[in-house]
């Protein structure tokens, strides 16, 4: 359907540049591309036992860009008809005449794609190959492993999954067509006693594939385990507060590698273009290349070619072919997460990272899977490097400055660590640093045995907001001299 979608609109798009026809409408049109983006979503919830409306969602609709007459522009519809085809690519001609005198680049310096690519996600068992029914039973029966004592009072088991088609076609010859196939499934219970209540969820395995990805992250069968550590920890003390050695498992790692290394490095925010909704960057473009973000020990990549990771791809939303790219190396900064545009802009090298959350939004810097590199250390020997410290697993809460430096995130579990050994359960672990210095205290890296593929969909930035998914893949790893700190009882 998409292909003859594309079809009708390259007819129309050469019919208005025809001699004769052009000098009507305003000129030739230099380059246009049209993205066409079809999204199908299933939503399956089961609460306190009872299953919630089956929620299924369509989206479908196309952008259109155009070089012309000095200026570019863009518009987006979902009148998908030769008529509200024809329409947005006038638009977006009127809009690129309209922005002439305002460009901040040379449109010759704009990505014009023209590659041919095919991308699917490779799946073993179809989505679809499942009876409905035993989709629910599953979450039922995870839902029911969950009620495994009076105190736990909210439980939740559900499974969202998301398949994705796009196809960028263009005037110069581009036909990248993409078959995106997600699975986010997740678990949460809450325990309650007296005035304490304490929560535990694990929803950050999220990635690409089919049904067969369940048995591979063990869903539903940890919903016992998930359970037992809400109750476990109504009784726990309260995590202790002091300058220690913080282990950090992948499931928060997520989260750090997300706010703290992620986000500071989007070229078009280093650049200015977030400043007025979610802030800039402590990162300048200077530090490209000296700049000593982390230990030795840090390296980080962009890599879109993962499979089975959340947000792999052929080529980005701007026709740039994916590749895996270094960030950080041996804790030097390599280079930023920008697309085409912010590197025509900014003249350094980036990444294939220009991406849109739907077919109504113009791609923008993000980050897509976002991963540290494993180690040398297993959990064993990470555990047994500290004497005294904490701990932590699955975020519960974050904060971060505009500048994304100063951050102060919260977690859901902690375990002592003494004279190299695991001791009991902390609650309400919390820990704060600067972005700048945390990762240089980086001491230990854990091998491949403790790397974790996680991801998460709800990443937001962009003015109108884009909401996106996003990949993070990493060790285990203990950094020295953290500010932890508790609640007060």
């Amino acid at each position: 359907m998409l292909n003859t979608i594309a079809q009708t609109f390259t007819h129309l798009a050469q019919a208005v540049d025809a001699p004769g026809r052009a000098s009507v409408v305003g000129g030739a049109t230099e380059f246009w591309s049209l993205r066409l983006v079809d999204e199908r979503e299933e939503h399956l919830l089961v609460r306190q036992g009872v299953l919630s409306p089956v929620s299924t969602q369509i989206s479908r609709g196309a952008f259109v860009s155009v070089i012309a007459g000095g200026g570019s522009g863009y518009a987006a519809t979902c009148d998908l008809t030769p008529g509200g085809l024809r329409a947005a690519l006038q638009q977006a001609r009127a809009w690129a005449h309209r922005n002439a005198r305002h460009m901040l680049l040379d449109t010759r310096d704009l990505p014009r794609p023209a590659q041919q690519v095919h991308y699917q996600t490779p799946v073993k068992q179809a989505w679809d190959s499942i009876p409905l029914a035993d989709k629910i039973t599953l979450l039922h029966d995870g839902c029911a492993a969950l009620a495994t004592d009076a105190r736990i009072v909210d439980r939740a088991a559900w499974l969202n999954r998301r398949v994705t088609d796009t196809l960028l076609v263009s005037s110069a010859g581009a036909h990248i067509a993409q078959h995106f196939d997600y699975l986010m499934p997740g678990l949460m219970a809450v325990a309650n006693e007296g005035a304490r209540t304490q929560r535990r969820t694990r929803s950050d395995n999220a990635g690409q594939g089919g049904w067969e990805r369940l048995a591979v992250l063990g869903f539903p069968g940890k919903a016992r385990e998930v359970a037992e550590q809400a109750l476990e920890l109504l009784h726990a003390p309260s995590c202790p507060t002091g300058i220690t050695d913080v282990l950090l498992m992948p499931d928060q790692m997520m989260l750090q590698i997300h706010e703290s290394i992620g986000h500071p490095l989007e070229l078009d925010r280093i650049l200015g273009d977030e400043r007025n909704f979610a802030g800039t960057s402590f990162v300048t473009q200077d530090m490209f290349g000296s700049y000593r973000y982390g230990s030795e020990l840090l390296n980080v990549t962009f890599d879109p070619t993962r499979p089975e990771q959340l947000a792999s791809y052929a080529c980005d939303d701007d026709g740039t072919a994916a590749e895996r790219v270094f960030l950080i190396r041996d804790g030097i900064l390599q280079r930023p997460l920008g697309g085409a545009t912010s590197q025509a802009r900014s003249g350094m090298p980036g990444v294939a990272n220009a991406r849109a959350c739907d077919w109504n939004r113009p791609a923008i810097d993000r980050m897509a899977n976002l991963n540290v590199e494993p180690g040398a250390s297993s959990l064993k020997e990470l555990i047994a490097s500290i004497e005294h410290g904490v701990l932590m697993e699955t975020n519960s809460s974050w904060s971060i400055d505009d500048s994304r430096n100063k951050f102060q995130f919260g977690c859901e579990l902690a375990r002592v660590i003494e004279n190299g050994e695991l001791k009991g359960l902390l609650r309400n672990p919390n820990y704060r640093g600067v972005s700048a210095t945390f990762w240089r205290n980086l001491v230990k890296v854990g091998d491949r045995s403790t790397f974790e593929v996680l991801g998460t969909p709800n990443c937001g930035k962009g003015e109108p907001q884009q909401v996106i998914h996003v990949g993070h893949a990493s060790p285990a790893c203990v950094f020295r001299d953290v500010d932890v700190f508790g609640e007060s009882d």
